[in-house]
């Protein structure tokens, strides 16, 4: 549904996305990952049009985006949350993009509802935290009901309320055959919500894959142990030639408790079995998400205390497209999804 091929962006000397190739499956949860600094919001943009590559292309169901019949019911994209005319209301904000777009104004409703922005749908968006600001533009990604979904950051500001409803919401668009690429920083959220990742670092692709691959892999591989003879067991384990770390008493372990580093579960159950040795607790342990997207982006860290940021996009700018209805606004940055049909009717501030 999204193909990446060889897309390469630079923003004058500084190369932001790096000869990147990669594809998503329908009704699947992407996760895209990457450091700060790593190219995945140049991507996205580039995904939907908002910048043009130096090289290569980003196409949508084989189309480039910006030759797309009809771009809001194929894709719908939160680049921004806060990219909204502040003096308007949600209501306003999503019956103004609804009317360009020929869509039913019953939908705005629909959107309103399952976002849940019904008791602020008056309010100025201006006044919105960054939490409401997400769900404004979650709601107005799924107003053109797209088969293809983009968020970046969708969780930010959300409380724990919020974030468990933006993983729910994803899980439901995918499992409705959707294609679903979504960014974050919050390796734990991912581990929890995404089907397959994409990492990045400096503009390339470091790795890719299920989920799995990642949470299931065999870095960091241990096997954590307790029971009533501690000593026991740890002289088992170690006549057996396995190295042995202690784990020091607590709340959990009040008996404290081993890690058998590089072990499988079965081998030391099978070991400490025949030994007669009573188990309270065998665990097999894979590093976290986290621990792995650390290794692997160990080398790609835009950020470090006292250093500073080789570039990246400019600020969010919209396709010099002279069809463009948002460009005649007081405010370019009102619109979240650029290009409306070519009938599209001009709105002004003063309608609403």
């Amino acid at each position: 549904m999204i193909t990446v091929e060889n897309l390469t962006k630079d923003y004058g000397k500084t190369r932001a996305v790096d000869n990147l190739s990669f594809s998503l499956r329908p009704g699947a949860i992407t996760g895209f990952l990457g450091p700060n600094g790593s190219g995945k919001s140049t991507t996205m943009r580039c995904i939907v049009g908002l910048d043009t590559p130096t090289n290569g292309r980003a196409l949508i169901r084989g189309v480039e985006y910006n030759k797309l019949r009809s771009p809001l019911t194929t894709v719908g994209a939160l680049l921004d949350g806060k990219a909204f005319h502040p003096r308007r209301t949600a209501r306003q904000h999503l019956q103004i993009v609804a009317s360009t777009h020929g869509f039913p104004a019953p939908r705005v409703d629909e959107v309103i509802h399952l976002t849940g922005l019904a008791s602020v749908a008056k309010k100025k968006v201006g006044d919105f935290s960054l939490g409401m600001s997400q769900r404004l533009g979650i709601a107005t990604a799924l107003l053109g009901d797209p088969q293809v979904l983009i968020f970046d950051e969708p969780v930010n500001g959300l409380d724990p309320d919020g974030v468990r409803w933006v993983r729910q919401i994803m899980r439901d668009l995918a499992r409705e055959g959707r294609t679903v690429l979504v960014s974050s920083h919050l390796m734990s959220e991912m581990a929890q919500t995404a089907d397959d990742l994409i990492i990045i670092g400096r503009g390339r692709l470091i790795d890719h894959g299920p989920i799995s691959k990642f949470t299931e892999s065999d870095r960091g591989i241990r096997v954590r142990v307790q029971g009533p003879d501690m000593e026991g067991i740890r002289g088992a384990l170690r006549e057996a030639g396995w190295n042995v770390v202690d784990i020091r008493p607590s709340q959990g372990f009040p008996t404290g408790a081993f890690e058998v580093p590089g072990a499988e579960r079965e081998i030391i159950g099978h070991l400490l079995f025949e030994r007669g040795l009573e188990l309270h607790e065998i665990t097999e342990i894979h590093s976290s998400l986290e621990d792995v997207f650390m290794e692997l982006t160990a080398g790609s860290v835009e950020f470090s205390s006292g250093g500073s940021h080789r570039g990246g996009p400019p600020p969010m700018q919209y396709p010099q497209n002279p069809q463009m209805p948002y460009q005649q606004m007081q405010n370019p940055q009102m619109p979240s999804v650029p290009h409306p049909p070519t009938n599209a009717r001009p709105t002004t501030s003063n309608e609403f």
